[in-house]
């Protein structure tokens, strides 16, 4: 019986855990990766810099998005290291 008592007591563990910590860190996960898919030019982004600027590019190809910090000064960024969108733009008609 004490074996089945520690089987059933860590599967209960594993359960609370799984619900706890992973679950949420999946949906976390899930949520930025459609954020970054949705990306296009003039929203306005956060990086996990902290660099604040508004796209004026990107590039599905190299997973990459071009972004404008100051007037005239644009760098190229990763798509995966832009944390937050400020402000969406509206699909062009």
């Amino acid at each position: 019986m004490q074996g089945a008592e520690s089987l059933i007591l860590m599967l209960i563990i594993f359960g609370i855990m799984y619900f706890l910590l992973i679950r949420p860190q999946q949906k976390k996960l899930k949520d930025h990766q459609a954020m970054v898919a949705a990306l296009r030019r003039g929203d306005r982004v956060v990086t996990q810099g902290g660099i604040l600027g508004k796209v004026t590019a990107v590039n599905e190809a190299e997973k990459e998005v071009e972004v404008e910090i100051a007037t005239g000064v644009k760098v190229r960024v990763v798509r995966a290291t832009i944390a937050t969108v400020l402000t969406k733009t509206e699909p062009a008609q």
